[in-house]
């Protein structure tokens, strides 16, 4: 058994190292045309979740400029409420 595969691993006489050259040639070219195709296919996905990152980020932008806004009248309410408490109180020890 072992005879019979070491006459297999032996190249074939007469130009068949061309053919074979040739077939290792189609089968990286192959490969390198699926991994293309791979990278193109995770460069779209990227793209688009890019796409929807920006978006979500502009819409997170602008909540957090209306909860600032909200926040600071909230703590000018608060201000004139203690004012008004510390006037009571003022005008309760008079």
């Amino acid at each position: 058994m072992e005879q019979v595969r070491a006459a297999d691993d032996r190249p074939p006489s007469g130009g068949g190292g061309v053919s074979k050259a040739a077939s290792a040639k189609s089968r990286v070219d192959s490969a390198l045309s699926r991994l293309e195709s791979m990278v193109d296919e995770r460069l779209q996905a990227e793209a688009v979740r890019a796409d929807e990152l920006a978006k979500r980020l502009t819409r997170l932008e602008r909540q957090h400029d209306e909860l600032k806004k909200v926040a600071v009248e909230v703590e000018g309410r608060l201000e004139r409420a203690m004012e008004y408490i510390r006037s009571l109180l003022a005008a309760d020890q008079k």
